[in-house]
């Protein structure tokens, strides 16, 4: 897919089994976005295939509209309707009942908003309604454009629960998200892109593992000092604070033998890598605008 001279894919090829949880991960920029919705049949790619469930979804495609649901990143609603009505309007264009989406309102935490218009709603609550939106027709494969990324702590969490059992049923699930941690509770496999381009694709913990980073481990600082943790075995580096000692280890089953030894765990925290670190490694940690 291409914008004047700017590529914004570029040669992208990946599949999503059925059932599967599918995260796309990137930077502000990387193409996630629009690999989307050339998948979902906004956009027609310049070049190449995308098949959804066996046909293509460009030109948009009548038999699999019914069969996906499809949150963007903005919310996007008839206007001077109610949570309700809104909810109940997307129902009807798709055949499903009234009664489906009276359950999705309340399965996304708005059955108390539901007389509320929808330009009165937060930008959560209008997140949630969208992702309900989505949903309310029970498609076989849905699409999440960064759904939790106007949401607060709380309500992320609570949203994870509901796309978790997504999958349960068979339904398959792509998202796109910023938030690394969501993808590590949520995705059975992530692709990371950058500039238009696929760098990585696997499950999180296999990405984390290739990784191959040293783990941390904190150790309160009454218990040990810095010269006696420096003559550890496995221990590359000791930094201090006032509080705790940080131990830097590729070799962690060495090294917590030995703190036992010396009864040093209490309060011992131990801090591996995480997706978030194979993120930064393969995209860099320059800031995007």
């Amino acid at each position: 897919m291409e914008y004047g001279d700017l590529r914004a894919v570029d040669d992208v090829s990946f599949e999503v089994a059925e059932g599967e949880f599918f995260g796309i991960l990137g930077p502000n920029g990387a193409g996630k976005t629009t690999t989307l919705e050339m998948i979902e049949g906004l956009r027609r790619p310049v070049a190449g295939t995308v098949r959804v469930l066996g046909e293509s979804p460009w030109p948009r495609n009548p038999a699999l509209l019914p069969r996906m649901g499809v949150q963007l990143q903005a919310s996007a609603f008839f206007e001077r309707l109610t949570a309700r009505e809104q909810i109940h309007t997307f129902a009807a264009l798709y055949a499903a009942s009234s009664a489906a989406a009276d359950d999705w309102l309340e399965r996304v935490g708005l059955g108390e908003k539901a007389e509320t218009r929808t330009e009165q709603l937060s930008g959560g609550q209008a997140q949630r309604l969208s992702i309900a939106c989505a949903l309310v027709h029970d498609p076989d494969v849905v699409f999440l454009d960064e759904p939790t990324a106007a949401l607060d702590p709380q309500a992320r969490r609570n949203l994870w629960e509901l796309l978790s059992g997504l999958t349960d049923s068979g339904r398959t699930v792509v998202l796109t998200t910023h938030y690394m941690d969501e993808a590590e509770v949520l995705c059975d496999r992530v692709g990371i892109m950058d500039h238009g381009r696929l760098l990585k694709l696997d499950s999180p913990a296999a990405l984390v593992r290739g990784l191959d980073a040293p783990v941390r481990v904190a150790v309160a600082r009454h218990l040990l000092e810095p010269e006696v943790a420096g003559t550890a075995p496995g221990v590359d580096a000791v930094e201090t604070d006032e509080s705790s000692l940080v131990l830097t280890t590729q070799r962690p089953s060495t090294l917590l033998p030995w703190l036992a030894e010396r009864q040093a765990l209490e309060g011992l925290q131990v801090h591996g890598a995480t997706l978030e670190d194979v993120f930064l490694e393969l995209t860099g940690r320059e800031y995007r605008a």
